[in-house]
């Protein structure tokens, strides 16, 4: 199964406001071709502490299977080499053969996290397009040395630090 990149995506909600907006672009980023999601947890807290979660994927069961088995190779070879990666692929598909990657248990330690009233979700997003530019830049020779994310709060950052330095007005 060829995969692109992967984010990690943890959102948190003090006062949801759910009108489905969320889930209607996740659609069309998916119909798109943008985005597949590989899972996604949602979990919110009503006032007296009760939870409701919902979980949902873009991959089959199958392909859960393959990608929880591709992740377990990868960490397997990281922890006992070739042998880790057997035993870790064993287990990654294990793992995946309910269909999801993230496991049931998320919802107690999500749940802890959230606040009477409020929700959170943890999404493992695919991002579908970088991929044929990582293919373009690796048949190049080229190999990532770095990537993240600079969202505006970070730049309203580095703009407070450089102010802050000596002879900067």
């Amino acid at each position: 199964m060829p995969i692109g990149p992967v984010q990690l995506l943890v959102v948190s909600f003090a006062e949801p406001d759910f009108s489905g907006e969320v889930m209607e672009e996740l659609r069309r980023l998916r119909d798109s071709d943008v985005i597949r999601l590989i899972d996604a947890l949602a979990v919110q807290k009503d006032q007296d502490g009760n939870l409701a979660a919902v979980q949902w994927s873009d991959l089959s069961v199958g392909e859960s299977e393959e990608f929880g088995a591709m992740i377990g190779a990868l960490l397997g070879l990281g922890l006992a080499g070739e042998e880790g990666m057997e035993a870790g692929a064993i287990a990654g598909a294990d793992a995946g053969a309910d269909g999801h990657v993230i496991d049931q248990s998320e919802v107690w330690d999500v749940a802890d996290t959230i606040e009477p009233g409020g929700a959170a979700a943890i999404a493992l997003i695919e991002h579908v397009w970088a991929t044929p530019l990582r293919d373009a830049i690796a048949r190049a020779g080229g190999v990532p040395v770095s990537d993240a994310w600079v969202h505006p709060s970070d730049l309203v950052e580095i703009g407070l630090l450089a102010s802050a330095e000596p002879g900067r007005v």
